[in-house]
């Protein structure tokens, strides 16, 4: 081992390498990555989440090293662990891990899981380590191993972005930060930071409430966390809620201000709202989602926060099913999408979806901006959002939606974020994932 990481003496690396072939294999087959991690038992689990997130960020280039090593197709379980020990091992500067390491511990993995197909892995594996930078060179001007995102999804951004789409599959296949979203209500930002200093986590403020850690934590070592002092949000979806509020006319008759939260789980804008309420100044949100399961995890931000609001599982786009008649002042649609802007914290996103889904995606956003507006009440406004960089989901959408309603003005909005614009150590708040906000006002 080269001293980047280190396993646990009592968890082989082959066993690591197995469970985590098996989850590429699901994940190739068109499970979630979460799906398959599931499934990996708890003492493995994050070992292997790790290795996963590796093999996918490289899981282009190691398909296409396979190709050169086994032009003929071996079974989906041996072309998993190959690609998977290709992946971590191509490059030597970027692997967790020697290379000689990995092969020897794929191989056990092989001799293992498949033992019929353990020479087949020696043999590739072997011919890798010796032919390394030829077979590299090889597979250089194939895009898709170039950026390691589908090929689609490259020309797809070539299009929407034709100045930054390097960039943005550059950060795509890097690591997020962990950002915090300090309550406020509980403490100021510079209060939050002594109390990570008091523990030796430095952490960069990013924005007025947001903060940047060095390196990341479990949430349960974070000060406060159990008592709602912080929450993990990355800042781009910071955003939202002063977006939102900043301006908005609270009603004048002493009534609470009604927001609706229209996709609501896991509950962090909801929160946010809350937060971001006004002294003496009332306010009601409502929180929907369509998932029983995921309103449960709403309930639990906010009972942690301290926070109250009324969750309800439904569907947005059937008011009749949950609407009280009452117009809101304020709606937020956080509008299901292709997550293409959070590729960095879900690299098997861009391996799932596939072209036909941004299509799909976009009607069902124009259905939920059509459904929602008339709940809008006059001089309200509706905060649309994605976390997707494609234009169709969010550009589009909107000169679309504006064509639609000509009651609708378009406010100051922040437009498309792209991931990790803008990062640099004097513009923190730059590094963030991508996403789409457009702020419209009913006239």
């Amino acid at each position: 081992m080269n001293g980047k990481a280190s396993s646990s003496a009592a968890i082989a690396l082959w066993q690591q390498l197995a469970a985590t072939a098996q989850a590429l294999q699901a994940v190739c087959a068109g499970q979630s990555g979460t799906a398959a991690l599931a499934t990996v038992p708890a003492g493995l689990r994050p070992g292997v989440q790790a290795l996963l997130f590796q093999a996918l960020r490289n899981l282009g280039r190691a398909q296409a090293l396979a190709r050169q090593l086994a032009p003929r197709k071996p079974p989906p379980r041996v072309e998993a662990l190959l690609c998977t020990a290709l992946a971590l091992a191509w490059d030597p500067q970027a692997a967790a891990y020697e290379p000689f390491t990995l092969v020897n511990q794929a191989v056990e993995a092989a001799k293992r899981a498949a033992p019929r197909q353990a020479p087949f892995i020696n043999a590739c594996l072997r011919r890798f380590l010796r032919e390394r930078d030829a077979l590299v060179a090889a597979t250089d001007a194939d895009p898709q191993a170039r950026w390691n995102h589908p090929a689609w999804w490259i020309e797809r951004l070539r299009q929407d972005h034709p100045q930054h789409w390097r960039a943005i599959l550059q950060a795509n296949n890097t690591h997020a930060p962990m950002a915090l979203r300090v309550n406020e209500q509980k403490c100021t930002l510079a209060q939050y930071q002594s109390a990570l200093a008091a523990i030796n986590v430095e952490a960069i403020a990013a924005t007025e409430a947001g903060l940047l850690l060095q390196r990341p934590l479990p949430v349960q070592q974070l000060p406060g966390w159990s008592e709602g002092w912080v929450s993990v949000q990355d800042l781009a979806a910071q955003r939202a809620a002063p977006l939102l509020l900043q301006g908005l006319a609270w009603p004048a008759d002493g009534r609470a201000l009604r927001v609706l939260d229209a996709c609501a789980a896991p509950g962090g804008k909801t929160a946010h709202l809350l937060e971001c309420a006004r002294p003496g100044a009332p306010m009601a949100v409502t929180a929907l989602d369509v998932d029983p399961a995921r309103c449960e995890r709403i309930h639990a931000t906010l009972q942690r926060l301290g926070l109250q609001a009324q969750v309800r599982a439904a569907d947005a786009a059937r008011p009749a099913d949950w609407w009280d008649g009452q117009p809101f002042d304020a709606i937020v649609l956080d509008a299901p999408c292709t997550a293409s802007g959070i590729v960095r914290r879900h690299p098997d996103v861009r391996w799932l979806r596939r072209p036909a889904d941004i299509a799909q995606l976009a009607a069902i956003q124009a259905r939920l901006l059509d459904t929602l507006w008339p709940l809008l009440q006059p001089g309200g406004r509706l905060l649309y959002c994605t976390c997707s960089v494609f234009r169709a989901e969010g550009d589009g959408q909107v000169q679309a939606f504006l064509a639609r309603n000509t009651g609708a003005r378009l406010l100051p909005s922040p437009g498309h974020l792209l991931p990790g614009s803008g990062a640099l150590p004097d513009n923190p708040a730059g590094d963030h994932d991508g996403f789409f906000y457009a702020l419209f006002q009913k006239t």
